[in-house]
């Protein structure tokens, strides 16, 4: 498809807009009523020749800024990979123009992450080109959730950061809020909640006119089996949390069993969201959450992820929408 015929479907479309590899057949994509299947060669910006167009920019480049026409609008889009190498090279390429972005915009360019898998995920950005191409100075990193746990504790999302990102790129030390290790469940959230506002007065922080809740640039998630985002898991009461910024879980039902995690509202209040949800054990909850058969009275966590006023783009792999059938 070429990027006129990309360019005139994406605008034609403000439901979930999926690209696919150009090496998957063109009868597995196949539209269902509320998706678009779209052709995008899975390549990052360093690649050379006339293919090596990344498969954001076409659908970025269609649709207008909300910002810029002046009304809220949420943006979805579900990216399927062939292999990882691809989806952390998107991915990469994805968050340094973010943060080139915001960095512009605001001066400062809060990222959020959650634990797992999806901390491998951004390995490539602590290699060339965007070890030295990205401006780190500007970067402010949160967690979504954090276990109740020492910093040094084999559970935890910080050390987990720490190790295999955080350590290897020029983020001011400063710049990086961890929870209080030395609270309770309770105590840690309420603490990282008040940081939190603190830094909205600072300005590092922008707030959603929208929502009146915390607006960070980016959030890089991913997703359990059952469908839990950051520590909010099917059928626990904090799913349904909207006054605080930052609550605490006590039981768990995947250990460790305290946590601190962010709430839906703010979740829900981001510019951007990043979700990264790969392999066959994520099948199930991706049917679930993408497929035409929703039930609205049973909704896993990740289906409540829905942007005011952002856009929320799924790094997926084969394995993940295996479920999916129109895919």
């Amino acid at each position: 498809m070429s990027l006129p015929a990309v360019a005139t479907a994406v605008a034609a479309s403000t439901s979930l807009s999926s690209v696919s590899s150009r090496r998957s057949s063109p009868a597995s994509r196949v539209p269902a009523p509320h998706l678009r299947f779209l052709h995008g060669r899975l390549l990052s910006s360093s690649s050379s020749s006339s293919s090596s167009l990344s498969p954001l920019a076409p659908v970025s480049a269609a649709a207008p800024s909300p910002t810029a026409a002046g009304e809220a609008a949420s943006r979805k889009k579900l990216i399927i990979f062939d292999a990882e190498e691809e989806l952390a090279a998107s991915l990469a390429e994805h968050t340094a123009e973010l943060s080139a972005k915001f960095a512009a915009e605001r001066g400062a360019f809060t990222v959020v992450l959650s634990g797992g898998s999806l901390v491998k995920a951004l390995r490539k950005l602590a290699e060339p080109p965007y070890l030295e191409a990205v401006d780190w100075s500007r970067w402010h990193v949160f967690w979504v959730d954090e276990r109740v746990v020492p910093k040094d504790h084999a559970d935890s999302n910080y050390k987990l950061a720490s190790d295999e990102f955080l350590s290897k790129v020029p983020i001011p030390a400063g710049q990086v809020y961890a929870i209080n290790d030395a609270l309770s469940a309770e105590g840690a959230a309420e603490d990282y909640e008040t940081r939190l506002k603190q830094l909205v007065k600072d300005g590092v922080i922008g707030m959603s006119p929208l929502t009146g809740f915390p607006k960070f640039d980016l959030m890089l998630m991913g997703m359990g089996p059952d469908g839990h985002v950051a520590s909010l898991f099917p059928g626990h009461p904090v799913v349904h949390e909207n006054q605080k910024w930052v609550t605490f879980v006590k039981d768990s039902p995947k250990p460790p069993p305290e946590r601190i995690t962010f709430t839906l509202p703010v979740i829900n209040s981001s510019a951007y969201i990043s979700l990264v949800v790969t392999g066959a054990g994520k099948a199930g909850a991706v049917h679930k959450a993408l497929s035409e058969e929703h039930n609205t009275s049973d909704l896993l966590p990740v289906e409540m992820v829905s942007l005011q006023d952002g856009e929320l783009t799924w790094f997926t792999d084969k394995p993940a929408v295996s479920m999916l059938s129109r895919i």
